[in-house]
């Protein structure tokens, strides 16, 4: 049968609704991913998407509640042989739903293209391999877990924690330093609030962050599957604007727990065979078909780069979400309850956080020479502090000796001074020079993961200079 006539062609053997999903019998013609509308008595129309096709029956994913539908009077019928988002660079500084549509009281976007929301498979022979530096303004990410264009790169936060916030920060500072390029911010949130959406929207419109920004908001009252075509709506406007209209695009996807959620209720409606913890067994390929949609491309001047968010149930990184995240992409950051409650923000833990590209994107002629060495120094520093917080806990500071005394001291100016900016945008060199002047607190004689040349073109001497930019910098 021509496309043609599939379009016109209507399904009428509807045998029965399972939550989102309805099953129709004798529709072998349609495809996987199709998209159709299906029309009750009532004359009512719901949008849907065909997620299984077999002998004995074709399985829809209905995009609104499905209360009400008649069996003997619904029809369906073939809108898209796919699920497609329409783009044009009009869509930048606009508003959509979770499936595409907009919301901001604008009209809709006169489509350039229609492109199917799975992606265009990437050659693994055309990657190249990431290594231009991305600076969020956060000293955190920028200095100890530095973000490199084409990295996935997710967050790790726990209930309560601001994650939201800083996925609004690193939407407002985020660009490429050192280039003349066009830069531009994807913004997917899955299963918010409505006190989250108000969050966002005033957030990117009160910081002028809209004007570069394409934003995609699928509230948790929307239906659970509309949150499973969100992201890919996101990917795909990004796509087209990196490999079509070579913008930089940092994606950031968040809160990718309530993605997980959504694939869980959608696996229990279709009674699939539960994987760990009830969770659909493929969800790693599910998280991987995501994921991988990050990266440089041989020949094409664009690029897109993925900030995921995720919060962990009971602050648990064994759950099966941050545990499928970390195998697929390249690091996580974490964000520490602890921190967060001495009213650090953003309370970025760098001990467990770690960015696997991180040294493809430093060093000279990127951010500067002494950055992995001071990133390593820090690192260690601040862990012999904590394990000394740890041991005076137990035994008290008498039996600390002066040295330890030093480092227990720069655990606290490490925390106050550099983690602690609030929302401040800080360019890598002042996150340097806040670095440094902490590091100075320490003898040079303990400052071993760093080159002496380094030692004397920043400590000592140019003391007072580096004090004045961190304090300038805060």
């Amino acid at each position: 049968m021509s496309d043609k006539n599939l379009l016109k062609k209507e399904y009428s053997e509807v045998s029965y609704v399972s939550g989102p999903l309805l099953f129709l019998q004798n529709a072998p013609d349609l495809s996987y991913n199709a998209i159709v509308n299906i029309k009750d008595a009532s004359g009512r129309v719901r949008g849907g998407q065909v997620i299984e096709v077999s002998k004995e029956y074709t399985v829809l994913q209905v995009f609104e509640e499905t209360s009400g539908i008649d069996l003997s009077s619904t029809t369906v019928s073939l809108v898209e042989n796919v699920a497609r988002l329409g783009v044009s660079k009009d869509m930048i500084g606009r508003r959509f739903n979770g499936i595409g549509e907009p919301i901001d009281g604008l009209p809709d976007v006169v489509a350039d293209k229609r492109l199917p929301i799975g992606g265009a498979p990437i050659n693994p022979v055309s990657r190249q391999k990431p290594e231009e530096f991305i600076q969020t303004g956060v000293s955190t990410i920028d200095t100890l877990i530095s973000l490199v264009r084409g990295q996935k790169l997710p967050i790790f936060s726990g209930s309560g924690l601001p994650a939201n916030e800083l996925a609004a920060q690193i939407a407002r500072q985020a660009t490429v330093i050192g280039e003349d390029t066009e830069f531009a911010v994807v913004f997917a949130a899955m299963g918010v609030t409505q006190r989250e959406l108000t969050f966002f929207t005033q957030e990117f419109e009160r910081t002028g962050a809209l004007a570069r920004s394409v934003l995609f908001l699928n509230k948790a009252d929307d239906p659970a599957v509309e949150r499973i075509l969100t992201p890919r709506m996101a990917l795909t406007a990004a796509e087209y604007l990196a490999f079509e209209h070579d913008y930089h695009v940092l994606v950031i996807l968040t809160d990718m727990t309530n993605y997980c959620e959504a694939l869980r209720e959608i696996g229990g409606a279709r009674e699939e065979i539960p994987g760990r913890r009830g969770y659909p067994g493929y969800m790693y390929t599910d998280l991987a078909g995501i994921y991988e949609r990050a990266g440089v491309v041989n020949g094409k001047a664009g690029s897109v780069t993925q900030l995921p968010i995720l919060t962990m149930p009971d602050d648990d990184v064994t759950h099966p979400i941050p545990d499928l995240t970390g195998y697929i992409t390249e690091g996580q950051v974490y964000l520490a309850r602890d921190l967060h409650n001495k009213g650090v923000y953003p309370p970025i833990n760098p001990g467990p956080s770690l960015s696997r590209l991180m040294n493809n994107g430093i060093g000279e002629g990127k951010t500067r020479e002494d950055h992995k060495n001071v990133a390593d120094q820090l690192q260690a520093a601040y862990a012999n502090g904590l394990d000394l917080r740890r041991l005076v806990a137990i035994t008290g500071e008498d039996a600390l000796s002066e040295t330890d005394k030093l480092y227990l001291k720069f655990a606290d100016d490490f925390e106050r001074d550099f983690i602690n900016q609030g929302g401040d945008n800080r360019s890598v060199e002042d996150s340097l020079s806040i670095a440094w002047a902490t590091l100075t607190k320490l003898p040079k004689s303990e400052l071993t993961r760093l080159k002496n040349e380094q030692i004397d073109n920043y400590y000592g001497a140019k003391m007072e200079e580096l004090w004045g930019a961190a304090d300038d910098a805060r």
